[in-house]
């Protein structure tokens, strides 16, 4: 009983410590395939999984300060300049929402956003680290092991 009450402690305290919403690989692909990205505007689901673990490592709360004092926000790490109101810098908010609903655990807001940004000229060129580390590459990998369905 007593082993049982100290790992609860350590565990509860490693929650805490790290702070971090790591959402599972296929939980997200799932996810995105339920929401129809896979195939959308030419990108594909592992396309999709690439780029939220280069931006993130798939982590929904993740924010990061740019050095030109905007912010980027979630899964996606969709940045407040263009795309939300943060009201910490000036905002064009093409995606009309508060970048606080782009650490949406339930993902909805970060997906709508990230297809607004796709659409838009540039595709996910928008996203350095996707042309770094997923454009041109081969990603089936990204799906092995998971369930669509």
């Amino acid at each position: 009983m007593m082993m049982r009450v100290l790992l609860i402690c350590v565990a509860s305290c490693l929650l805490v410590v790290n702070g971090e919403d790591i959402i599972n690989r296929c939980t997200l692909a799932k996810l995105l395939y339920e929401e129809d990205l896979d195939g959308y505007e030419g990108y594909t689901l592992p396309d999709w999984l690439c780029l939220a673990f280069v931006e993130s490592n798939f982590n929904i709360s993740k924010v990061n300060e740019n050095v030109d004092g905007s912010f980027d926000y979630g899964i996606f790490q969709i940045n407040s300049h263009y795309w939300c109101k943060d009201y910490h810098s000036h905002s064009e908010n093409f995606c009309h929402l508060d970048c606080q609903e782009l650490l949406d655990p339930h993902l909805l807001p970060s997906i709508q956003c990230a297809k607004k940004i796709v659409s838009m000229s540039g595709g996910m060129r928008n996203w350095a680290e996707w042309k770094l580390h997923c454009s041109g590459r081969p990603l089936s990998y990204w799906l092995t092991g998971c369930r669509l369905s």
